[in-house]
C-alpha cells in the first residue's frame, strides 16, 4: 500500500522506516529552532507533512518512540494518536515530559512513529440486552495478575 506524503514546508522530512521490517514510519519534528519541554509540560510539534493513504479502510496510528519514553519519559499525552484516512491537514504530535529533567527537541529529531492499521467500520446499534459470556461484567483486574 502506498501512503502519499505532501511536504507542507521545504524542511519537512519524509517519514521512513529505521529498518526494512520496522512497523512504523519515523516522524520528525519540523521546527525552526530547538524547543524545550519542561517537566510535566505538553508541547505540540508540527511534522510538516500531510498524508493520503491509498486505501480508505486504514487508520494511521501515532505512537511515541520507545527510547524517548524509556530514557527520558517523553511520551504522547493521549498515548496513541489517531489520523483518519480522510484527514488531509498537517500531522502534528503532542509530547509530554514525564521525566525528571527538561528535554529539548531539535529540528529534524525523530519524535514519534506512524503505523498503518486496517479498520473495521462497525455500526453502533442500540440493544435491550447482550448475550452472556464467561467473563460477564467482571473487569479491572478480575482475571488476576
Amino acid at each position: 500500500m502506498e501512503l502519499k506524503i505532501k511536504k507542507l514546508r521545504p524542511e519537512a522530512i519524509i517519514p521512513s522506516r529505521a529498518t526494512s521490517l520496522s512497523a512504523g514510519l519515523d516522524l520528525s519534528a519540523c521546527i525552526p529552532e530547538p524547543i524545550t519541554i519542561a517537566v510535566g509540560e505538553i508541547k505540540n510539534f508540527p511534522i510538516g507533512i500531510a498524508v493520503e493513504p491509498q486505501r480508505e479502510d486504514v487508520v494511521l496510528l501515532i505512537f511515541g518512540r520507545s527510547g524517548m519514553g524509556r530514557k527520558f519519559g517523553i511520551t504522547l499525552p493521549n498515548s496513541v494518536g489517531v489520523v483518519d484516512s480522510d484527514y488531509r491537514g498537517e500531522i502534528q504530535v503532542p509530547l509530554i515530559n514525564h521525566g525528571s529533567e527538561p528535554y529539548t527537541v531539535m529540528p529534524g529529531d525523530r519524535i514519534a512513529q506512524m503505523v498503518t492499521v486496517p479498520v473495521i467500520f462497525a455500526e453502533a446499534v442500540e440493544a435491550d440486552s447482550l448475550s452472556d459470556s464467561e467473563r460477564g461484567e467482571a473487569g479491572f483486574g478480575s482475571s488476576g495478575k
